[in-house]
């Protein structure tokens, strides 16, 4: 019941922005359940290129669109990932013409495991993910 109040407490375009990161947020998390990550990569840059209306562009600010991307992240049941997070803020973002690279490292816990984690900067900082990246060995990086 918090979560609602806080949500009807927004204003309009926040909450379309934040119900549009709940959206592309579970829509991520299927497709990675679904789909080989190159398959939702194409599709993901297919996102990113749709059109977006001219008030929506202009009304949301690269905080904000984080803002909305973690908020959705926490509404939702179980947790969204870092991975989820990142390829929803990139869309976001990159729809939005904010800059966003997708980065994905690994963390060897020991010879048998690893830990992998991803982050997304944008204008030379790391917006989504950014804790303790410096125990991650950067893999890949993805522009959108």
């Amino acid at each position: 019941m918090k979560r609602l109040r806080k949500f009807l407490q927004l204003k309009a375009g926040e909450q379309r922005l934040v119900v549009k990161a709940a959206l592309l947020l579970g829509t991520m998390r299927l497709g990675l359940w679904l789909l080989p990550f190159q398959t939702l990569r194409r599709l993901q840059v297919g996102l990113t290129r749709a059109p977006i209306r001219v008030r929506d562009r202009e009304w949301s600010s690269r905080q904000s669109v984080i803002r909305a991307v973690k908020t959705a992240g926490r509404s939702m049941p179980p947790a969204a990932t870092c991975l989820t997070l990142a390829l929803t803020a990139q869309v976001l973002l990159l729809r939005r013409g904010y800059p966003a690279l997708l980065h994905i490292g690994v963390d060897k816990v020991d010879r048998e495991r690893f830990l992998a984690h991803a982050w997304v900067e944008s204008g030379g900082r790391v917006v989504i993910g950014g804790h303790e990246l410096e125990r991650y060995t950067p893999l890949a990086s993805f522009e959108g």
